[in-house]
């Protein structure tokens, strides 16, 4: 269970993101919320030394859009890790379920086929106080979140891959 008061916003350390870039999809659906969501999230890059040229962003109509808008980003760019951003507000019907359940779903399942860092910035709230709050508001900004999120993944990435290149490197040299 969760911290209920807990700023997203506060971290103890991000690594830096100097030579990395990233894709960032975001819903135009309660874009009130999403616009704050990426403004979070440019901003966190930013501050961790990834250069604005090294952040691409494009949009999509709604939240379901999402896992599709990050495959492309996969498969038509060099980006090292995706950034969705979305907000989903309970409404009176099952859709709300249908929408968040599609959306986390194709999104995990995009990150193992890809082997790519796909941060998951989506509100799933039952009001739009909430999501303000949680999108620059009280509870801090969900998008901050989320860029760390990606930062760190790309880091740990970086360092599986570059531990097997000195294993086979040590390989090679008792082999020869």
């Amino acid at each position: 269970m969760g911290e209920k008061k807990r700023n997203l916003s506060e971290f103890v350390s991000v690594p830096r993101a100097d030579d990395m870039r990233f894709g960032i999809v975001v819903s135009e659906w309660n874009g009130e919320v999403t616009e704050a969501l990426l403004k979070g999230a440019v901003q966190t890059l930013k501050k961790a030394g990834c250069a604005e040229h090294n952040i691409l962003i494009k949009y999509v109509p709604g939240t379901f859009e999402l896992p599709l808008g990050a495959q492309f980003f996969a498969q038509y760019t060099d980006v090292d890790a995706v950034i969705v951003l979305g907000c989903v507000i309970q409404g009176e019907t099952r859709h709300f379920d249908y929408i968040c359940q599609g959306a986390t779903q194709g999104i995990m399942q995009l990150q193992v086929a890809w082997n790519m860092p796909i941060a998951f910035g989506v509100l799933t709230t039952e009001n739009l106080e909430q999501a303000l709050a949680r999108a620059g508001g009280a509870h801090g900004n969900k998008g901050d979140e989320a860029a760390v999120t990606a930062i760190n993944m790309v880091k740990v990435q970086n360092e599986m891959e570059q531990s097997v290149e000195n294993i086979n490197r040590e390989v090679n040299r008792n082999i020869n």
